[in-house]
């Protein structure tokens, strides 16, 4: 018999018990996250955000880095450019962010987007919450590209290119500007 806190035998009232005893090491937190991962590969298969299609081929070796290609939307600066956004996902996510950054030979020319294809974007790294999705950060990605006035690149840009570390988590990002 259930109640409120735990489970009753006769009037001894037991807790219940919310996580197993088993360690994190023993594949408990792998099988959930490739539960999740198949979960949101399926949602961005069958309905993407506007302007964003899951390249099929870079998940076929792995469920742990996506491609996904993107267009400009319409009416914005970047109307009809397209960019492509790598994704990978460690063990951990969901209650780790994935590494998100544009790949490939266009990088969008954005005030938060860096050459080497780095985002600034609280959303991927100290603003980040399990209840986010791919999708969620797709849609943050093409908010940010659609909002932005003026293309040009990060006043550090040369600095932070030539210093940064290739995982764009890494760096202690300083939000500072919201306006675009």
């Amino acid at each position: 018999m259930l109640s409120p806190g735990g489970v009753t035998r006769g009037r001894q009232l037991l807790p219940l018990r919310l996580w197993p005893r088993r360690s994190w090491g023993d594949g408990s937190i792998m099988a959930s996250m490739q539960k999740r991962l198949q979960k949101e590969l399926l949602a961005l298969q069958n309905d993407p955000p506007p302007g964003m299609t899951l390249n099929e081929k870079s998940v076929q070796n792995s469920i742990t880095q996506w491609i996904v290609d993107m267009e400009g939307a319409p009416g914005t600066l970047y109307e009809g450019e397209k960019f492509q956004l790598l994704f990978k996902f460690s063990s951990r996510y969901p209650f780790d962010s994935p590494q998100v950054m544009f790949t490939g030979e266009n990088i969008p020319v954005h005030p938060h987007v860096y050459s080497n294809g780095h985002i600034c974007l609280s959303i991927l790294t100290e603003d980040w919450s399990p209840a986010l999705s791919v999708q969620s950060v797709c849609l943050s990605i093409i908010s940010m590209l659609s909002s932005c006035k003026e293309k040009r690149r990060p006043p550090d840009n040369s600095f932070y290119v030539r210093t940064c570390n290739k995982n764009p988590k890494k760096t202690k990002w300083w939000y500072h500007d919201d306006t675009c």
